[in-house]
């Protein structure tokens, strides 16, 4: 078979979920080619995505009236320098060394927000400044929200870089308190607004009318890109995040690369493309309070009418610490993910819960396929590989999930207390699960595999001895 037929193979299932039960390390001699060759596939993926093309002119802000005193509001000479720049063309708005204080900075098409070394844009943390309401997704679902703190609709060529500081004012007193879970509970409390917003996307209410602003306590989302083309987010670190730091939504070519993010609050998912095409994250540190990485693709009846896969992603090069999953999938999946690559990572952390996680239910359905995971260094974790059907609202639902085609190799793992922790439903298993190349020197409890058709074991080592087959895996009693 040639270069150019496995090319073309390749690209055939790109934009296809492998079907249940085809397994591609099967004893076909087409299926080990693309066993073999599936990488192949990630190199395609970063060729494929575009850098957003960015005029070469700079708009500084204190040109337009911003002072770095950390008490001004710079709200309005940031519109004006975007305004500017975008009657130009396009541009870079430039943010230097000071402390500038800002509402939410909604982005245009070819402007690229850079905040420079020693400088800080630290956005104000009262909501009635987040408001008009804007189209937004909040946990899978659409509705009219607040702003996020950084926000671009339908725009194309957008990038925010810099060696600087992204402050989104979020702290124990501020914004994170509206996740409620403390008593006495606080009447700033997102609980009603997420029960009535989930409720009328069932219902089918048209996301226009479902209007949760003003005192709906939905914290928005510190960076969402919705609906946009050739995105760059480089170099800049992210604190104190009301919600999800990064969530391009609907958006195609995307490149987040070199950035840190480091907030500890609830919610505070470090980097999550949902229902987006052709994205690379790369060179990252991930240290938060949430899921580092969590790939999605809309929450139930929501996610089922748009049908928008989170597909061809590429994770390379990057550093988890404390979170509740490395690289994760769902739960918001019910339009589906995959070809989904993950590549020379580290995952270290007393609180980091898995390496690898997919979580998905009943309500959810959606799918995921065609996962493949090499050259791993997990340090300390809690579950090595979590795959969990029965999160939330568990069995209790007429979609089916279905997960198949994973492939882990080439991984080292120092101390788990779990190596797997696999559940899938009994009418509809996980299907066709590879562990080739792994070693793990000490695992604290026995793994739980329920559920699971097809799983393999090549050169697996546990605790200095050769696991071959399930058998061969200490497995907890009854399962």
């Amino acid at each position: 078979m040639t270069n150019k037929t496995r090319r073309i193979l390749l690209k055939s299932i790109a934009t296809t979920s492998l079907a249940p039960g085809v397994f591609l390390s099967g004893c076909s001699t087409l299926e080990q080619t693309l066993a073999a060759d599936k990488w192949v596939m990630a190199s395609d993926i970063r060729a494929r995505i575009k850098l957003p093309k960015i005029p070469k002119a700079d708009f500084l802000i204190t040109d337009f009236g911003a002072l770095g005193d950390g008490q001004t509001d710079c709200s309005q000479a940031i519109k004006e320098s975007i305004e500017a720049a975008s009657a130009a063309g396009g541009g870079r708005i430039v943010v230097p060394a000071g402390v500038f204080m800002s509402g939410p900075i909604h982005l245009d098409n070819r402007i690229e927000l850079h905040v420079q070394k020693g400088a800080t844009l630290s956005f104000i943390n009262d909501p009635d400044r987040y408001l008009p309401a804007v189209f937004t997704r909040w946990e899978g679902v659409e509705f009219m929200g607040l702003s996020p703190l950084i926000y671009a609709f339908g725009k194309s060529d957008v990038a925010i870089t810099g060696q600087g500081t992204l402050f989104g004012g979020a702290d124990d007193d501020h914004w994170w308190p509206w996740k409620g879970g403390k008593k006495p509970v606080s009447p700033q409390n997102q609980k009603k607004a997420r029960t009535e917003l989930f409720a009328e996307a069932e219902a089918g209410v048209p996301p226009e009318q479902r209007l949760y602003a003003k005192d709906a306590y939905l914290r928005p989302p510190f960076i969402q890109l919705y609906q946009c083309n050739n995105i760059l987010i480089e170099e800049v670190t992210i604190t104190g995040s009301p919600f999800w730091l990064i969530n391009p939504v609907l958006s195609n070519s995307i490149t987040v690369r070199g950035v840190t993010c480091h907030s500890y609050g609830p919610n505070n998912d470090g980097c999550n493309p949902e229902s987006c095409n052709d994205v690379l994250i790369e060179n990252c540190l991930f240290d938060t309070g949430d899921d580092c990485i969590a790939i999605k693709s809309g929450r139930n009846a929501d996610g089922r009418r748009i049908n928008v896969p989170s597909q061809n992603i590429v994770v390379s090069n990057c550093n988890m610490k404390a979170g509740h999953g490395g690289v994760v999938m769902g739960s918001e999946l019910s339009g589906g993910i995959r070809n989904i690559f993950v590549e020379n990572c580290q995952m270290s952390s007393p609180d980091l819960w898995s390496s690898i996680r997919i979580k998905t239910n009943a309500m959810r359905g959606g799918s995921v396929s065609n996962v493949n995971v090499r050259d791993i260094d997990i340090g300390t974790v809690r579950d090595m590989i979590l795959i969990n059907f029965f999160y939330e609202e568990g069995d209790n639902g007429p979609f089916t999930p279905q997960v198949s085609g994973l492939q882990f190799e080439n991984m080292h793992c120092a101390d788990a207390k779990r190596i797997l922790n696999v559940r899938g439903f009994k009418h509809a298993p996980i299907s066709d699960i590879l562990l080739s190349n792994i070693t793990i020197d000490h695992a604290e409890k026995a793994s739980i595999v329920e559920n699971v058709d097809r799983i393999r074991f090549i050169k697996v080592r546990v605790d200095n001895s050769d696991v071959n087959q399930l058998s061969d895996l200490r497995l907890e009693a009854g399962v």
